[in-house]
């Protein structure tokens, strides 16, 4: 990782990586009396009544404290409670992107326990929960115990149990895998940590009998012949003659490393018993490297803390849902029965089958339950909708769950909506392109904004850039702007004169009969965009992207021109993805259709349904106009009703239905009450067409000014390859989202030759 790019990353814009918004209205001086004086005071008294009500009037039942004083941090050590703030803002992130948990991190400036634990008990009452981050052992034992023992919501101290309960799942299933008993298997422990001594302790509460566990520290077997040990490490002091690592492994069933790089050898696991269990989860360097250990035996099971090797046990598969069931049942602690469920829960999600989107974000086509898949991927969806679920039962099985979930059905409805999957839209996408990288073409190489784009590009692995530019002018600004992009494949037209002749032949030969002359083609292939597309025709390169310096409907007349159109649909379209609090929603036409007719409208409704499908979302569309389910007979929305009819005809298995207002398209109660004939039923729209390009052109801005969304795009669909053309006022996560969209395309070359649309006319 670059340490400039690092650095960028976290001061670019808005300082760090999370900020607090407000959730309800606040624009008039009612709302502002409403959200304080004098309106504030009704919640107040009513809480002073009864203080279980802080959760039903105020952010408490959703707000998570991270809390650490830098002790400990990652593999950084004791670096102070302000340096380690990076670590606890990046915590609060996952905790939101993946279980949708509102965060404030809190770094204490102590190293006294007493002082730490009266400070967090003096600010305990703001939050749902507890989460203690990079304290050092042994205080964080005694730190997590006495906050458990006085406070009555959930602490959890991550560091020790995040890697117990995966490293835990995991351990479940290589045992189901290699047909060993869990109760006769014996475990070798290296590191005497936080970490180790939380797994060691889980395992035996999993059914390992603890006198079948091994621990070691950096002085060896922690034996009845050592002394001056913690309390700690005095629970898991073995009789046994071992005094060394490779003595105690002699046998064993399981080694679990949470240690240093490099200290276990091909030797040391080739004298495990047979079908041995390697967990090496030093980080960033494992305790024996991948290639080592695989080549140490065959029936080897092994799994690291990476995530470029099988077997991933990442902490983030726990604790964003351990959280999240333990604050719906408003739980007054996180206890073993939780932990538990949380690890059987993605014990059994491994064994069910993967679905296809996460087979194609880790580029594993095979994937399944097997040596090489004991953990499920961290971008898997499921995971909240199977952990959070049975934390919460267990909670209230176990009697320390102050609010009863009847209705589980409603439950997981509520989480998937809660989610939506959004925030991991572009990560899936950007995974996927990762999986397979394919050649993009862009068309403005000497543009220090593409530039900065391609150094992200290339860190990223998404995708192999060809930059069209003069080559001396595209390697000064590199160097000058410290851009860390090695050995750029730069397609320089002065230097080559012979493969321009070439795309000058092929164009004019495509052209003739549409008004080009020799002359008029030569001079278009001195133009970079002429030359981008024509690589990507010729099959030199698999996508395009330009338009940071050429306007949008020039770029796709030429576009349309040198590639052209799918033959199964006579229109082109463009697709914005706005990511909002309330959801993904896929926005189409928003840049190409100015008056769409009745057809065009079909054709775009259609475009736009199978991009949707493609990012692994079952599309919910509404047609929206000024008129509801023909109340006005002329103009747009009579076009829609007649597009209405042709999809309803053309694609029963389509969700669409118009024309509607906005406001029908988004409340799904209006729209049952009022129009119960709707084919959209239930469902939410999460797709929606404009009338016109003015309506979506107009919407869209405002969405972008006035909101705080993510918005991605434009996306053109209906393009024969893979062309994305940006706008003008691109940001660089613009230019990498859509070269990830550009690479998904340029994989799906097959879906995009088989039109689905040609077999409906």
């Amino acid at each position: 990782m670059d340490k400039n790019e690092a650095l960028r990353y976290h001061a670019e814009g808005r300082p760090g990586k999370i900020e607090v918004i407000p959730t309800k209205p606040h624009s008039t001086q009612h709302d502002l009396s409403l959200a304080y004086s004098p309106g504030v005071a009704a919640p107040c008294l009513e809480i002073q009544k009864n203080p279980a009500d802080a959760y039903r009037y105020t952010a408490k039942s959703n707000l998570v404290a991270v809390i650490s004083n830098g002790t400990a941090v990652l593999g950084l050590g004791n670096i102070g409670a302000i340096s380690g703030k990076p670590v606890m803002e990046g915590k609060g992130l996952l905790f939101k992107i993946f279980a949708d948990i509102d965060v404030f991190d809190i770094e204490l400036n102590t190293e006294d326990v007493d002082k730490f634990i009266e400070t967090v008990k003096l600010i305990s009452p703001t939050f749902g929960g507890i989460n203690l981050e990079d304290i050092k052992a042994p205080e964080c034992f005694e730190i997590e115990r006495r906050l458990k023992e006085e406070l009555q919501i959930p602490v959890m101290h991550d560091d020790q149990h995040g890697t117990a309960i995966i490293s835990g799942a995991g351990l479940l299933n290589a045992l189901k895998l290699n047909g060993k008993e869990i109760d006769r298997i014996r475990v070798v422990v290296n590191g005497a940590g936080a970490a180790a001594i939380s797994c060691a302790r889980f395992y035996c509460a999993l059914g390992v009998k603890k006198e079948n566990i091994i621990m070691c520290d950096s002085k060896g077997v922690i034996n009845t012949r050592r002394t001056h040990l913690n309390k700690e490490k005095q629970d898991f002091v073995a009789d046994t003659p071992f005094d060394t690592l490779a003595e105690a492994l002699t046998n064993a069933d399981v080694f679990l490393g949470l240690s240093v790089a490099n200290i276990l050898t091909e030797e040391m696991i080739r004298t495990m018993a047979p079908d041995p269990i390697v967990f090496a989860l030093a980080n960033p360097d494992p305790e024996i490297t991948y290639e080592k250990a695989m080549h140490s035996r065959k029936d080897i099971i092994f799994a690291t803390g990476r995530s470029d090797y099988p077997n991933q046990i990442n902490n983030v598969l726990g604790f964003p849902y351990i959280f999240r069931g333990a604050l719906d049942v408003q739980a007054c602690g996180i206890n073993e029965e939780m932990k538990l469920a949380a690890a059987y829960a993605i014990a059994d999600l491994t064994q069910e089958a993967v679905p296809e989107n996460v087979k194609m974000a880790y580029n594993e086509p095979t994937l399944a339950f097997g040596r090489d898949y004991i953990i499920p991927k961290p971008l898997d969806n499921r995971l909240i909708s199977r952990v959070a679920p049975a934390v919460a039962k267990a909670a209230i099985q176990s009697g320390i769950a102050r609010k009863i979930i009847y209705d589980w059905e409603a439950y997981d409805n509520e989480l998937e909506k809660r989610m939506g999957h959004d925030n991991r839209l572009m990560r899936m996408m950007i995974n996927k392109a990762r999986s397979n990288p394919k050649r993009i073409v862009f068309a403005e190489g000497e543009d220090l904004k593409i530039l900065s784009a391609i150094e992200e590009i290339t860190g990223e692995g998404i995708a192999h850039p060809i930059l069209i530019g003069n080559k001396a002018v595209i390697l000064r600004k590199i160097k000058e702007n410290k851009l860390n992009i090695s050995t750029p494949d730069i397609f320089d037209p002065q230097a080559e004169q012979n493969t321009l002749e070439k795309y000058t032949e092929l164009y004019y030969a495509r052209r003739q009969r549409a008004g080009i002359l020799p002359d008029i083609a030569r001079k278009h292939m001195q133009n970079p965009n002429y030359i981008g597309l024509m690589m990507v025709e010729n099959g030199d390169a698999d996508g395009f992207i330009s338009g940071t310096q050429t306007p949008y409907r020039t770029l796709l007349k030429i576009a349309k021109e040198v590639v052209g159109l799918r033959a199964c649909c006579p229109y082109a379209a463009g697709m914005h993805i706005a990511v909002t609090k309330k959801g993904t929603f896929f926005l189409a036409d928003t840049t190409v259709n100015s008056h769409p007719s009745a057809e065009t409208l079909e054709c775009v409704t259609a475009l736009t349904y199978e991009s949707v499908k493609q990012f692994d979302i079952e599309p919910v569309i509404a047609l929206t106009s000024y008129s509801d389910f023909g109340e006005y007979k002329l103009g747009s929305p009579a076009q829609i009703q007649t597009a209405i009819e042709q999809l309803h005809q053309k694609y029963p298995e389509m969700l669409v239905d118009g024309e509607m207002h906005a406001s029908v398209a988004f409340n799904k109660e209006l729209r049952q009450n009022a129009f119960p004939f709707s084919t959209l039923g239930d469902k939410e729209v999460n797709t929606i067409i404009f009338p016109n390009l003015s309506s979506g052109s107009i919407g869209l801005g405002i969405l972008k000014e006035l909101g705080n969304h993510e918005i991605i795009g434009p996306i053109l669909l209906g393009m024969k390859k893979p062309i994305h053309i940006l706008p003008m006022d691109c940001r660089i996560r613009d230019i990498v989202y859509l070269t990830a969209v550009a690479v998904s395309d340029a994989q799906k070359k097959q879906a995009i030759d088989f039109c689905p649309i040609e077999n409906r006319r």
